[in-house]
């Protein structure tokens, strides 16, 4: 899975519609993964978090609830944004399926601008640096689709770890993070990074954005936060 861009994994038994999805997935420019039963996008998660997850209710190995429910009672997935993709139309089911822990729920035949707007809806509500196209703090604009950064509309040029942290610490602001959390949520659970590698980024990203760096405060024995004063 890309870490690069919006990662969402597809678990679809039915490949004429994991198809259709992966093509409307990566037309509106996000990362596709497929699998086709429970076992496989387990070992898929196992592997690395994907950013949200469109779930069909029926799967050959399980049913998408049991799923579900596996999802919800693991603390590394439990707040995975996940909705559930199916035919099922009637109210009891969709009551059911949001009993479950699904964040949103989709009926079959769907439109595909409301799913991605369902998506997008999701990712913002859930994980704000993944939502939302263009970021403003201050003099520091970020367009998380073209992973252009300026600063009082000059360009900037970061990498693509400046530019994640930098990205992630607009979409929170006055949040402050410890080393371990942004290692998890930037980079993701399964990266080795040793945590003093953070304080290396942190500096690398302070020197780029020049004066408009004042705003990412360290806390002292805690972690960093990017301040809105």
């Amino acid at each position: 899975m890309s870490k690069d861009q919006t990662t969402i994994l597809i678990v679809e038994d039915e490949p004429s519609i994991s198809e259709l999805l992966r093509f409307m997935l990566q037309d509106a420019n996000y990362s596709v993964a497929l699998a086709y039963d429970s076992k496989q996008a387990m070992a898929l998660i196992a592997k690395a978090l994907p950013d949200a997850i469109l779930l069909d209710w029926m799967l050959p190995d399980s049913s998408g609830l049991t799923l579900l429910s596996q999802l919800r009672n693991d603390s590394r997935t439990a707040a995975l944004p996940i909705i559930m993709l199916t035919a099922r139309g009637m109210e009891e089911d969709k009551v059911k399926g949001l009993d479950y822990g699904a964040d949103d729920y989709v009926t079959k035949p769907f439109s595909p601008k409301e799913l991605i707007a369902r998506i997008q809806a999701l990712l913002r509500r859930k994980a704000p640096q993944l939502g939302q196209k263009v970021l403003v703090h201050g003099a520091i604009r970020i367009d998380t689709e073209r992973f252009e950064v300026t600063v009082d509309a000059m360009p900037v040029d970061l990498d693509q770890s400046e530019f994640k942290l930098l990205r992630f610490l607009a979409a929170h602001p006055d949040r402050i993070f410890s080393r371990a959390q942004l290692l998890d949520k930037v980079w993701g659970d399964h990266t080795f990074i040793e945590e003093r590698t953070i304080d290396v980024h942190i500096m690398r990203l302070r020197k780029s954005l020049g004066a408009a760096a004042d705003n990412i405060k360290t806390v002292r024995g805690i972690g960093y936060k990017l301040s809105r004063d």
